[in-house]
């Protein structure tokens, strides 16, 4: 227990798959000691068994949950100190806004931005008492340019987007960086939604656009590199860079290919 309270700790969110075990692991093989949480515990037990042993403690929570955060931090970091808090859990969300069922639409709403806000509110403390520390959330590339078809799931990464960028300069002074992973569409069990009023899932739709999937190895190599580095955003995927450059330089192109959606 003595080595494992002078390791590094990274507190991930979503840590029973996708990009949250990715982050995990690499995290984990560098060293550091990793707070898995989720609410799927069968998940959080396969990646704790995948990582060095004694390296990662599992917290089954919903990141919905105020008193549930409250009670994860205080578990993982019982001396009050974590260096890098990710907020990273989310759920997909695809299909005509006009359609969708309002308590899908308030779910991903929930998960996808207010539990980022539970997440900076209840990291705050333990981030400020530990030198070098960051905050790092998990945006996307929908939250470059609006994506028809998936309104609701760009907002939120909106308003990650947004968040990221205030605390980041409110946080300053407090000694924390706050950054956002933005990745195009990434090779996880979130592609399998079905999109709905079809037949298909988001993984099949981003296929037949010819577009790309990136590997979750390449997101966990860009949350190293944003933890240590000071860009504020981090692109990740070719789709995700080419959304970038055009928002900047070729804004009405991109809103013509952004609504016909994916």
């Amino acid at each position: 227990m003595g080595e494992d309270m002078h390791r590094r700790r990274l507190f991930v969110t979503g840590g029973g798959s996708g990009i949250g075990r990715a982050v995990a692991r690499l995290f984990a093989e560098r060293g550091w000691q990793v707070g898995l949480a989720d609410i799927d515990e069968a998940g959080l037990v396969a990646v704790q068994r995948e990582l060095p042993a004694g390296r990662a403690s599992t917290h089954v929570m919903d990141v919905r949950d105020r008193a549930q955060w409250a009670a994860a931090l205080a578990d993982f970091a019982p001396d009050g100190r974590i260096d890098v808090v990710f907020n990273n859990a989310g759920i997909a969300a695809s299909g005509g806004f006009a359609d969708a069922d309002p308590s899908a639409l308030e779910r991903c709403i929930a998960i996808n931005f207010t539990g980022v806000v539970h997440g900076a509110h209840a990291a705050h403390r333990y981030l400020k008492a530990t030198p070098g520390s960051c905050l790092l959330n998990t945006a996307s590339a929908a939250g470059i340019y609006g994506t028809a078809g998936a309104a609701i799931y760009s907002a939120t990464k909106f308003a990650v987007r947004g968040l990221t960028e205030a605390l980041d300069g409110e946080w300053r002074a407090d000694g924390i960086k706050v950054r956002s992973l933005m990745p195009s569409f990434i090779d996880t069990p979130l592609l399998d939604a079905l999109v709905p009023g079809t037949n298909a899932n988001v993984r099949e739709r981003v296929a037949a656009a010819g577009l790309e999937f990136t590997p979750v190895e390449r997101v966990a190599e860009a949350a190293w590199a944003a933890v240590q580095g000071d860009m504020v955003h981090t692109v990740v995927g070719k789709t995700a860079e080419r959304m970038k450059f055009a928002a900047r330089w070729m804004p009405e192109k991109l809103r013509r290919q952004m609504g016909r959606g994916v």
